[in-house]
């Protein structure tokens, strides 16, 4: 039999299992609609068949001999009720959220499948297969519109405002909160010229090549420049949801990979700017020199503003758990609650709200791992990794979802254009930005690397949410603008998220190092600190070192003692701290090379005992 689990392995078995399951769910969630709409159909005929009984019999007992003795009819008491309109917005997410799981679960138990395919091609493959059989049973139960049956469960589609509020920022929290903060600051500057620069280039760029193609008669409307910028602003940028859903997989060293995540994450405040500027120049009659000024001066505006606004969030979180040492049970939504109220503070006032969830994120593991028990930490570590995975998961299946529509503009030229033009102008912008960085870089970016950052810049969810923001009252090529961005995210997806594994292996691309730095590292990382500080601070020279250490003085002296409840260093010294985990460890290891406690002494037994169980929670509490 197909499904006999008795000739194959426990995990192609399970695998089965798991595909059957979702596909069960996949038929219930589309029918279930139908089933109440049907229901509620039947109660309403129903109702009304009572009414008119009701009418008939009081308009004859009035019509009578003038009887006071009238007849009315009631509904009689039902034992049992079917209401899905009262629960199906929750219903229909909480299957979402069902259905993604299991997805998970399905794919990690197929090893050779996952070695092959991103999680992200399957589960919006997934998604399309759920967009069909939603499409088919509107059609099948014959949908007030055969046009687009689709626009009449939204449930089944991303929403922007859904994306944007709800979806997003705990992936940008996960990743700004655990960020390696070292890390990300040593690159900041060829970060930014990534994200800024080379954003700009690949929006004008790609803009006017669409723009040059179209005015040339190659597509099948002429659309016209600003409108061209637009769709290129939108599409230009690298998807911070995308980098992270390939990048964690292929493994890649620290380097390379807070230099392309770290793009994705800044560059949003370019893509903002860049949107809404060409969207409002578009719409304007005519431009004057006032209103370039004023878009260029809201580049700085939108992203400082994210910055400040994600800073000062975390800092009062940090204020906050301060006096949390008797409530240690609302620590961590106090991290949850703030950064979220930073991220929309940030979009209220129009400002970068992924930059403001960034930051903010950056803040809090700061001052805030200082101030909040050890079980907080976890709460917080795991509740963000289970909430961020399952927000990714569910996004990435709502895109295939929201594929399957009638309303796509097939131009086959504009969308090849497109396509050919992102992956050209992003290798030329990396390759030249890259030469100018390498000059004031110590640690160089090889020609391997620079092809990873060209290859790895992946765009995603944002760009589909920004193309189905437009306003088709204005713009009348909206449609063909999302059917292209669909496609180009599709692509980077599934060619450039499927090739770039076997590329890096072929590459012999420097992969990221297992395991967390040895206490002999932190000592040698930190003596080399001071060290250049000291040199950079004798030869008059201020770079990296010389800012670290001057930061790090005036933290300790002035932010610290405000924002922590008692001073670091009383409560352990790193040092020691590092020092009982390798003892522990010791032990750890002692006992499973088969040494018994059974020949010690009863207190030296016990004592070893205890010291492993220590262990054990302290690495549980590490992770």
């Amino acid at each position: 039999m197909i499904w006999s689990c008795q000739e194959t392995s426990m995990g192609t078995c399970g695998y089965r299992v798991v595909t059957l399951g979702v596909i069960l769910v996949l038929i219930f969630t589309v029918n279930i609609h139908e089933v109440g709409a049907s229901v509620a159909k039947t109660q309403l005929e129903n109702t009304g068949v009572v009414t008119t009984q009701s009418q008939d019999i009081d308009a004859a007992a009035t019509s009578g001999h003038g009887s006071s003795n009238s007849t009315t009819a009631h509904h009689r008491y039902h034992v049992f009720h079917f209401d899905f309109d009262n629960v199906e917005a929750a219903y229909v997410v909480s299957l979402w959220i069902f259905i993604a799981s299991l997805a998970k679960i399905g794919f990690h138990l197929n090893n050779k499948l996952s070695s092959i395919f991103p999680e992200s091609c399957l589960l919006i493959i997934l998604g399309i297969i759920v967009g069909i059989i939603v499409y088919l049973a509107l059609l099948y139960n014959g949908s007030p519109s055969s046009a687009n049956p689709a626009q009449y469960s939204p449930q089944y589609s991303l929403n922007a405002k859904t994306f944007f509020q709800f979806l997003l920022p705990p992936i940008i929290l996960d990743a700004g909160y655990f960020m390696p903060n070292r890390a990300f600051f040593n690159n900041i500057g060829t970060i930014l010229l990534y994200a800024v620069i080379g954003t700009c280039w690949n929006a004008a760029s790609i803009g006017l090549t669409l723009w040059g193609i179209t005015s040339l008669g190659l597509t099948s409307s002429e659309i016209p420049l600003l409108h061209c910028l637009v769709f290129s602003s939108l599409i230009s940028a690298v998807d911070p949801v995308a980098v992270l859903a390939v990048f964690e997989e292929i493994h890649v060293n620290e380097q390379l990979h807070i230099v392309v995540f770290g793009e994705s994450l800044l560059n949003d405040a370019v893509t903002v700017v860049l949107y809404h500027m060409f969207m409002d120049y578009a719409l304007q009659d005519q431009l004057i020199v006032i209103d370039i000024f004023a878009g260029i001066l809201q580049f700085f505006v939108v992203g400082i503003g994210g910055v400040l606004i994600g800073v000062l969030f975390g800092l009062f979180c940090a204020f906050i758990t301060k006096y949390t040492a008797h409530v240690r049970v609302i620590e961590p939504i106090f991290v949850f609650l703030l950064a979220y109220l930073a991220y929309l503070t940030a979009e209220m006032f129009h400002l970068s709200g992924i930059m403001a969830l960034t930051f903010c994120g950056i803040v809090m593991k700061n001052y805030v791992v200082f101030n909040i028990s050890e079980k907080s930490q976890t709460t917080i570590k795991y509740f963000l990794k289970m909430l961020s995975s399952m927000t990714e998961t569910v996004i990435f299946m709502m895109l295939g979802t929201s594929a399957v529509k009638d309303n796509h503009v097939w131009d086959v030229v504009f969308i090849v254009v497109t396509i050919v033009a992102c992956l050209v102008y992003r290798a030329i912008g990396t390759i030249t930005l890259t030469w100018i960085a390498n000059k004031y870089r110590v640690s160089k970016l090889k020609a391997v690397d620079q092809f990873v950052m060209a290859y790895g810049g992946l765009r995603g969810a944002i760009a589909f949410a920004l193309a189905i923001l437009i306003d088709d009252a204005n713009f009348k090529d909206k449609d063909l603008f999302v059917t292209a961005t669909i496609l180009v995210v599709m692509f980077t997806v599934f060619v450039q998220g499927i090739t770039i594994k076997p590329l890096v292996n072929a590459l012999k691309v420097k992969k990221k190092q297992g395991g967390s730095s040895t206490m002999g590292e932190q000592i040698h990382v930190r003596l080399v600190d001071h060290m250049m500080a000291a040199v950079e601070d004798i030869t008059g020279y201020r770079g990296n070192h010389t800012l670290r250490d001057k930061w790090e003085y005036y933290d300790n002296k002035y932010l610290k003692k405000f924002l922590l409840r008692e001073k670091q260093m009383t409560k352990e010294h790193s040092i020691m701290r590092t020092h009982s985990k390798l003892s522990l460890k010791d032990a750890m290891h002692t006992m499973h090379s088969g040494f018994s406690t059974a020949n010690m002494p009863a207190n030296n037994g016990q004592s070893l005992l205890r010291l492993i169980s220590n262990w054990s929670v302290n690495s549980f509490h590490d992770q």
